[in-house]
């Protein structure tokens, strides 16, 4: 019953969708576990460029099942324009596409109280894509949510969308000072939207649970990143979902026996996206020459990505908490041609020296990355297929960061394309063992 699940190691944008479009050729089912259209995954085919929002990279191979599961956040327009703009390139959805029914659907009202929410923040914000995530999460916490299914059920439909109207526009108007929300536009466009989309709605878990039993490989793909999971990252500077390997089992409905590795995707050096605490963080021209080079710019929003040097501490609490068996390395090729590349190993804060992740943001937000300083390289990477073709000092620099993070490299990129790849190790031809995350001394 191999699942193989592939997180994010760091703040998310760590080139994900490449990887998981690579990794689906030996999968037969690829499943997003979590998220919503807030994330973007980039997968370069041939001259053609794809970015997916919620619909999972899979959907770009011919015979792949994709699911939508029950830990996704689904707003119903976004999902139809995805699979309109796929449409129009050529890519088919009839028989690929499953949606679960327990999944979350994003209203109208979600949007507007997040970005009244934002705007209300000031300076504190946490720097959301305002398009109605966390309150669509909220919802479903607070038992107050709206459901795939109930597209399928316009009655039932109906008397919960009132009843959630009504408490949404009090916020709205009493509360932020906004505009309300009108229920029966909702109610009518939201219909639309069922009509399209009801033959993708069934059950994923049930399917899953079959396809595992037949001996499936499934491929589980995750959105954003570990330090970004509300639970394991840097709180409460967080999306409102489980990015880790532990949501795939609750965003999905399967057992966690069933995982048989966890992948994660490590950029050569760090990005983060929105506010939040970012220790090794540039704010010079190197930061600006890794920002251009490697096209730091978000997918869905656009966004400039703030940009850093690799962080141990980050890898290190990644694979602690996701339990990596191994890691595919992204964007090496960025760093070509920088005289000297510098490697985060701990944080100084008051005196006192960090050698792991501390909890407290406030140390995070104050402490001193300490360095140690590796030599450049000179020759190009790029579009490199094996390992020994690469400089000696960019291989010195891999086997540093992989030892010193206590990670197994499986995979390396050394561009945007499918065969911009060194394979190392292919996930789904054996079992994975797991590797020991252990920090080792410098």
């Amino acid at each position: 019953m191999p699942v193989l699940v592939v997180v994010g190691a760091q703040w998310g944008d760590e080139g994900k969708g490449k990887i998981i479009d690579l990794l689906t050729e030996r999968a037969d089912v690829v499943a997003r576990y979590q998220g919503g259209h807030n994330a973007g995954h980039t997968v370069v085919v041939g001259k053609d460029e794809f970015i997916l929002h919620l619909i999972p990279s899979g959907i770009l191979h011919k015979g792949k099942k994709c699911l939508i599961g029950n830990g996704v956040v689904v707003d119903p327009a976004a999902l139809i324009e995805e699979m309109d703009g796929l449409i129009a390139r050529g890519i088919r959805f009839e028989g690929s596409l499953m949606i679960s029914g327990n999944a979350h659907l994003i209203m109208p009202y979600h949007k507007a109280l997040d970005v009244a929410s934002e705007s209300l923040k000031g300076e504190k914000k946490i720097g959301t894509t305002g398009r109605g995530i966390g309150p669509a999460y909220a919802d479903k916490i607070s038992r107050a949510g709206i459901r795939m299914a109930d597209l399928l059920d316009p009655q039932g439909f109906r008397d919960k969308l009132r009843q959630h109207t009504a408490t949404a526009n009090f916020l709205l108007e009493k509360y932020y000072g906004a505009a309300p929300v009108d229920d029966g536009r909702i109610y009518d466009e939201y219909m639309a939207y069922g009509k399209r989309l009801a033959k993708h709605i069934d059950d994923a878990s049930l399917f899953l649970g079959e396809a595992l039993r037949k001996g499936r490989k499934v491929l589980a793909e995750g959105a954003q990143g570990t330090h970004l999971d509300v639970d394991h990252g840097t709180y409460p500077f967080v999306t409102s979902s489980s990015p880790t390997a532990g949501g795939a089992c609750t965003g999905l409905g399967i057992g966690p026996t069933t995982i048989t590795g966890v992948m994660g995707i490590v950029k050569a050096y760090t990005t983060r996206v929105g506010s939040g605490p970012f220790p090794t963080e540039l704010q010079d021209a190197t930061g600006e020459l890794l920002r251009d080079r490697g096209r730091e710019y978000g997918a869905t929003t656009g966004r400039a990505r703030r940009c850093g040097w690799y962080d141990v501490l980050v890898i290190r609490h990644a694979a602690r908490v996701n339990g990596l068996t191994s890691v595919a390395i992204t964007k090496l090729d960025v760093l070509d041609g920088i005289d000297e590349i510098k490697i985060c190993v701990g944080y100084k804060h008051k005196g006192k020296l960090y050698e792991e992740m501390p909890a407290d943001l406030s140390v995070l937000e104050a402490c001193t990355p300490q360095y140690i300083t590796m030599p450049g390289w000179k020759e190009s990477t790029v579009g490199v297929t094996k390992y020994d073709k690469l400089p000696k000092k960019a291989r010195t620099y891999l086997e540093k960061i992989c030892r010193l993070s206590g990670v197994k490299p499986s995979l390396i990129s050394t561009g945007a394309r499918r065969d911009e790849t060194i394979i190392l190790e292919r996930p789904f031809q054996k079992p994975v063992v797991r590797k020991s995350t252990v920090r080792r001394k410098r």
